[in-house]
């Protein structure tokens, strides 16, 4: 059959020729391709991505990786070198000249005993620091308090007024027959000038004064005091109201009474018993919140040297 070429088709009906011989279909990209449009209930429309549906794994992914290395960091952070870090806070603290005490901020350990020596060796530097200026306060105070006794100078050389350096602090030990006649708890008239020139020495500093009233074993028995704890306490107490009518704050000052149970000498003798008699005015050089309560007595001491004494008792003391 021949072909007709005249653009009329069959039954002389004219034709599209690219219709009637389409030409043959060219390999379609399906990746590249514009999708056709799909009608959407609201009357959009939207192109149907058919491709690519994996893509947020890709920032999903990167997400994870960021979350891991942020870990990663805050765990070595939070697992610096410990023992490094000690060293550095121990120097700054000693660059800044900071207390170390057991609450500061750096608490040592066996595995550092370099810096544990250093800081002991520190210590002890300030702590005999401190001990020398003390010492040195106290016996100026001992100088001047030996000055206001020079009235009394034969009993001290008798031995009758002491001073003591104990660990407890400078201690003026009086026999009571200097302040007291016998059984009574008023003081005389001579020994009350003599208290009033301590208590000018005495007022302007800012130690803690102990005053104790002691006595010997031969019991009292009288109205006004019953037993020797009442005339301890009373003289005592005596002592202190003085100091206080000289200037001396009544809150630096502490009266006490032993009565026959804190001797400092036999009371099997005349001597030893006179000796126990006496009254005892300890400036101390620490807390009265650490103070045992002893008496100065039953401590280690030493007395004052005679350089420390006025150059009236020199070579008198006790």
């Amino acid at each position: 059959m021949q072909a007709d070429y005249s653009g009329k088709g069959r039954y002389g009906v004219r034709v599209n020729p690219a219709r009637a011989y389409p030409s043959p279909k060219k390999p379609v990209n399906k990746a590249t391709e514009r999708q056709p449009r799909r009608r959407h209930r609201g009357g959009r429309y939207r192109l149907a991505e058919l491709e690519n549906r994996d893509r947020w794994m890709v920032s999903y992914a990167d997400f994870i990786t960021l979350l891991l290395a942020l870990f990663v960091v805050m765990y070595a952070i939070s697992h610096i070198n410990e023992g490094k870090h000690r060293i550095l806070t121990g120097s700054l603290v000693s660059a800044f000249g900071a207390k170390l005490d057991h609450q500061n901020i750096l608490s040592l350990t066996p595995d550092e005993p370099a810096l544990q020596e250093q800081v002991a060796a520190k210590k002890a530097r300030r702590a005999a620091e401190a001990q020398r200026q003390r010492r040195e306060r106290m016996e100026v105070v001992a100088h001047d308090i030996m000055a206001a006794f020079a009235p009394l100078g034969p009993l001290i050389e008798n031995g009758q007024v002491r001073v003591i350096h104990s660990d407890r602090g400078l201690s003026v030990e009086i026999n009571a027959s200097v302040l007291f006649a016998t059984g009574q708890a008023v003081l005389q008239e001579d020994s009350s000038k003599v208290l009033e020139a301590v208590a000018q020495v005495l007022k302007d500093g800012d130690q803690m004064i102990r005053v104790e009233g002691h006595t010997d074993d031969i019991p009292i028995v009288t109205e006004k005091f019953p037993s020797n704890w009442e005339l301890s306490a009373v003289r005592a107490s005596s002592v202190v109201r003085l100091l206080i009518d000289n200037g001396v704050a009544g809150a630096r000052l502490i009266a006490a009474g032993y009565g026959e149970y804190r001797p400092v000498n036999s009371n099997d003798t005349e001597e030893g018993r006179m000796r126990n008699r006496r009254v005892t005015i300890t400036i101390l050089s620490s807390s009265p919140d650490s103070e045992p309560g002893a008496s100065p007595g039953t401590s280690d001491k030493f007395h004052m040297p005679p350089d420390a004494l006025p150059e009236v008792l020199k070579g008198h003391a006790a």
